[in-house]
This record gives structure tokens, C-alpha cells and sequence, in this order.
């Protein structure tokens, strides 16, 4: 079952737990997923959940992972190619795509995705999420498929009035478009857009998951974004540094919980929808997760402190927000989250010890 392949324990666990959920069923046996952005954590994992639902139920769900960079292809499967578990098409999504194969599915996370990218690079950003979008929804159009699923972001929603409680899929917040750090805001706001443009004029069955910030098992040690440095800080006993108050408040998600709800997405999902995916269990501010993680440090030797610069900006952080996601509109669809943040954190910070020895 591809068990040499995936040596972290914890992440063989939850891959196969995703596996196991009744969604994967709902796709036809021969039938091809294409999935972008192949080689990110929600893609790699969306693509080795499939192969390991093969091997668990001897099915053959075709697999083609869309990826920009072919070495670090594959290395992200390696032992996945072998006997063609997933085929490999390499191109720049910013390109005219052309894929010989016929594809059933496909799931579209292609996208920048470090904040620091966003700042630095806010043309780049806003030109791959709407070429790129655009250039996958004309495969889904050419190929006729059976649904595609956008994956988006909790970003759509600017920030919301704090004095609504949960944010639904119809609550929308404030966006300042002169400012470069909305440049990925305003991309998945536009490519959702044209996601919703392609459904209503050429019939394409696509709808989109509204991601809150997701994370698990698989998470690379050196991923730079806040919660893979808290567990840093907890694996390596250094203090939680924040560089801001810590106010904004936000749901999160586990990545096999992320990977059950885009399946779901992709079997059960109205065309032209969007839906909400997070864990309502899950909010709390930075500063409170800050503390949350540094209780979990063996000793209780890590301590939260602040160093506040002058121009947080310059870093690529969000202004601070409150918002809580509402997941009911995906729950109705029959799905929910299994993982709530403290365990989300404990298998974090096991997984990013095995992949460090």
C-alpha cells in the first residue's frame, strides 16, 4: 500500500484515515483526476490519499499531478510513479495547457501561497490566480468534466465586521485594492469570480472551497508560515516570538479534514457554490494559540514574547481580523472536521520531529 513511500508515520496514519472516507467512493472506478498545484501540502496529500484509496479498496482512479517544478515532483512521489500510480505533467499553469488524456475531476490548488511572495512579488500573485484559473477552466471546458473544485481561501472575506459572530459564504468584509498584500485577496476574490462566470456561461461544474488556514501532519520543518514556527519553537525549546499583539482571531482546519471536505466537494458540491471549510471548534486568537503551543513544550520551558517592529507591513501580515468561519452549508453536504486544535497541534509537532531526524 505505498507504505515505504510515506515514512512519517503520523502522515501515513491521516492519509489513510482520508482514505478511508465514503466520498472517495463516489468517484467512478477508471475515471482521472487532474489536481494543480501538486507538489503544495493540500495537493501532494489530496494525490497520495487517492493511490492509497486504490491500493485499500483495488481501485483504479486515474491520477495526474499538474506541478511547475519536475525535480521537486519527483521527490514529493517518489514511489508513486513506479507502475504509473500518478502520471506527472509538468508545465507553467501561467501557459496554455494541453493535456492529451481524457480527465474526469479536477482539483485546482495551483497559487502562490507565502505571504512575504505576496508583498514582494503582488503581480506575479494576481496574474497566476487569474491566467492560471483560467487556463484550468478551459481544460474542464474542452473536456467536459464531471466537476472541478476551486480551492480558495479564508483571504476572500477581507476583514469582516467584528460584530458578526460566524462568517457564512453570503458575509463579506473590507479590502483595501491599493494595498499589495491584497493582491492575493483579490486574486482568489476575481478567480472565484471567474469560476462563477465559466458555470453561468459554459456550463462548467465547478465550485469552490473557501480554506480557512490549514495544517497537519506533512507540514515541512521549514515552512515559514506562524504555525509551523510555533512548533519550531516547541521542537527546538526556543521562545514564541510574536511580532504582533496576537489580536486577530481565526477557525482553522487539519489537513485530512481539508482533504474529506475537497472530495466532498468534488462528488457533492453545487455547481457555482462556494462553501466554507474549517473546524468552528477551532477558533482562538494568535496570542492565545501562541500560549496553547508553549504548553505543550515537555518542560513548560517556552515563553510567548513580543517584538512589535515599526512597520509590521513590510512582513506580509494580514491586518488584524476577527473572523470564525461557518462550515454548515459543507455539513449539510454530509461532512465534518474530526480534529480539534490541540490534537491539530500534538500531531503537528510529532510529525515535523520525524521528518527533522
Amino acid at each position: 500500500m505505498c507504505t515505504e513511500s510515506i515514512k512519517n508515520p503520523i502522515l501515513y496514519t491521516d492519509l489513510c484515515d482520508a482514505a478511508s472516507s465514503d466520498f472517495f467512493n463516489e468517484i467512478d472506478d477508471e475515471n482521472t483526476v487532474l489536481v494543480t498545484g501538486a507538489t503544495g501540502m493540500i495537493g501532494s496529500q489530496i494525490v497520495k490519499s487517492i493511490v492509497l484509496y486504490n491500493s485499500i479498496h483495488n481501485k483504479n482512479i486515474k491520477i495526474i499531478a499538474l506541478a511547475r517544478n519536475k525535480k521537486k515532483a519527483e521527490n514529493v512521489f517518489r514511489g508513486f510513479l513506479e507502475n504509473r500510480k500518478v502520471d506527472l505533467f509538468i508545465c507553467d499553469i501561467n501557459e496554455k495547457i494541453k493535456i492529451p488524456e481524457h480527465v474526469d475531476y479536477i482539483i485546482h490548488g495551483a497559487s502562490a501561497t507565502s505571504s512575504k511572495y505576496f508583498v514582494s512579488n503582488p503581480v506575479e500573485t494576481i496574474l497566476t490566480a487569474l491566467r492560471g484559473t483560467k487556463n484550468i477552466l478551459e481544460i474542464a471546458r474542452e473536456k467536459s468534466i464531471k466537476k472541478m473544485v476551486y480551492l480558495s481561501s479564508l483571504e476572500v472575506y477581507g476583514s469582516p465586521d467584528e460584530k458578526v459572530n460566524y462568517i457564512t459564504e453570503k458575509d463579506y468584509g473590507y479590502l483595501d485594492p491599493m494595498q499589495v498584500r491584497s493582491s492575493y485577496s483579490e486574486g482568489k476574490r476575481m478567480a472565484e469570480c471567474l469560476c462563477a462566470a465559466y458555470a453561468k456561461e459554459y456550463n462548467v461544474p465547478v465550485s469552490v472551497a473557501r480554506l480557512s488556514q490549514t495544517f497537519g501532519a506533512g507540514v515541512s520543518y521549514d515552512d515559514g508560515r506562524v504555525f509551523a514556527e510555533f512548533a519550531r519553537c516547541v521542537i527546538e525549546k526556543r521562545d514564541i516570538v510574536l511580532h504582533t499583539s496576537g489580536r486577530t482571531i481565526r477557525s482553522y482546519c487539519y489537513t485530512k479534514d481539508a482533504i474529506t471536505a475537497i472530495i466532498c466537494l468534488l462528488t457533492r458540491g453545487k455547481t457555482g457554490e462556494a462553501y466554507n471549510v474549517t473546524n468552528m471548534d477551532t477558533v482562538i486568537s494568535i496570542k492565545e494559540m501562541a500560549e496553547l503551543v508553549s504548553e505543550l513544550s515537555s518542560d513548560n520551558d517556552v515563553k510567548v514574547v513580543y517584538d512589535i517592529p515599526e512597520n509590521v507591513a513590510e512582513l506580509g501580515y494580514n491586518p488584524e481580523m476577527v473572523i470564525r468561519l461557518d462550515n454548515t452549508k459543507l455539513k449539510l453536504l454530509g461532512w465534518k472536521p474530526t480534529v480539534n486544535l490541540k490534537d491539530m497541534y500534538t500531531r503537528l509537532i510529532k510529525s515535523m520531529q520525524f521528518d527533522k531526524k
